[in-house]
This record gives structure tokens, sequence and C-alpha cells, in this order.
């Protein structure tokens, strides 16, 4: 059964997008020398943020965006078997243009 997942307010579900396995002159990158990559595919996407006065605030980012965001930034959560990272908005450092 699959499952699905609705981020509450204003958290974004990404999943990350790996990252080479070999640097630009060929050396193959053993899988415990890789850095966690900082770049990913936003999955999903919460209602919007809670303003001080009660309204929400629509979110910028949206299902489909490729995001940059830090290194150490949101949670780890692990979905049938796929890592993915579920942070708040202000956590995302910009967004990729195609």
């Amino acid at each position: 059964m699959a499952k699905s997942i609705r981020p509450l307010g204003d958290r974004i579900l990404i999943k990350r997008i790996e990252a080479e396995n070999k640097t630009s002159g060929g050396i193959l990158i053993p899988d415990n020398a890789k850095e966690k990559p900082a770049e990913g595919a936003v999955i999903a996407v919460g209602n919007g943020k809670t303003l001080d006065d009660g309204k929400v605030a629509k979110l910028t980012v949206k299902a489909g965006d490729t995001v940059l965001f830090g290194k150490w930034s949101g949670t780890e959560v692990k979905l049938e078997g796929v890592e993915h990272v579920l942070l708040k908005e202000d956590e995302i450092l910009a967004i990729l243009e195609k």
C-alpha cells in the first residue's frame, strides 16, 4: 500500500537529488565519502504559514520545484524506503530556475 503525506503549515517535503558519484576528472567517489546533497525536488507542500493575525500566507515553492537548502536543515524521514527531508519554507535558500 502506497503512503501519501501532506505536510502541515509551512512545511515542505523534499526528495534529495543524488550527487554525482564521479569527479569531473573521472575519479569515483565511494558512498561513505559523499556529502549529502543540498539540492532536491519538492514533492509536497503544506497550506501555508499562519501569520500573527491568523491569516495564512501561501508558500512560494510548489510541488515540482527544484530547490537548494542548508546541509543540516530539516528532519530526515524515510517513505517507502526512500529518504526525504521535511523542512520549513524559511530553510530553503533558493529555487533553481530551469
